[in-house]
């Protein structure tokens, strides 16, 4: 009954909300990895960036303006990582925060032997369990365009939540039921010992060296890789890549060969 009552209204919001082609138009273009899609690819995320704006309120912090344009860049990117995926991987939570620059949260968090910490570094974005999402719009900017600045905020952090969609951000999201969990830890724990022991020795990596963090921001680099330069992810953790294939039901790398040689 509430499968039903979800499709129908999902079916209300496509009859009644739309993006305006030059507005959905000019946001494609400010994101050069989305040349891969085919157009049937395109006009599907666009209804589920419709469906998530009707769903999740990108609102401004402080007295800057969100305008049109950023709130559908946002949602193209972030509706990009679950084309494939049950959309309700977003469940759970409301709003998407954006502001004017870097921000400091001031959470407070306790760490394994009960001391209290209160966050105050600045940061560029935050994915926060059963809460929103928390956006830097320069670091979004900047980051659209792979090419020039080698990392994605928005894929980021939105691979965050779909890892949190099982408890805590630990590397691991929920698994479709033919993956086995043993295949995606085995394969990923092996690769972050890789990767973390290549950063250890002071190795320049093409990858960011962010990713050796912990588990959980390996996952989200390699999100970001994966749909941005997804070469060089198949080129780096070949392993890594067919497991990401498989769980989110794209192949990029695939799509972006035959992109160069046409």
């Amino acid at each position: 009954m509430f499968e039903a009552l979800r499709r129908w209204r999902q079916k209300r919001v496509l009859a009644s909300s739309a993006i305006p082609e030059p507005l959905w138009r000019e946001a494609l273009e400010s994101l050069p990895f989305l040349a891969i899609y085919t157009d049937a690819e395109l006009a599907r995320l666009r209804q589920r960036v419709v469906l998530f704006l009707s769903e999740k309120s990108v609102v401004a912090a402080k007295s800057f303006e969100v305008t049109p344009l950023m709130r559908v860049m946002i949602a193209i990117q972030a509706c990009v990582l679950t084309l494939n995926l049950d959309p309700r991987f977003y469940d759970g939570w409301e709003n998407v925060i954006v502001y004017p620059d870097e921000f400091i949260t001031g959470l407070e968090y306790e760490d394994e032997a009960g001391v209290v910490h209160r966050r105050s570094e600045p940061l560029a974005g935050e994915a926060m369990p059963g809460g929103p999402v928390v956006l830097s719009w320069p670091d979004i900017e900047a980051s659209a365009d792979w090419s020039a600045a080698g990392m994605n905020l928005v894929i980021h952090e939105f691979a965050h939540k779909i890892d949190m969609r099982s408890g805590e951000a630990n590397g691991c999201p929920p698994l479709p039921g033919e993956m086995p969990p043993r295949t995606w830890q085995k394969t990923m724990n092996a690769a972050y010992q890789d990767f973390l022991g290549r950063v250890e020795k002071g190795e320049e990596t093409a990858i960011d060296p962010y990713a050796s963090e912990s588990p959980a921001e390996f996952f989200a680099v390699l999100s970001e890789v994966f749909f941005a330069e997804p070469t060089l992810l198949q080129t780096e953790y070949p392993k890594v890549y067919q497991l990401f294939t498989w769980f989110y039901r794209q192949d990029p790398a695939s799509r972006a060969e035959l992109l160069l040689e046409g």
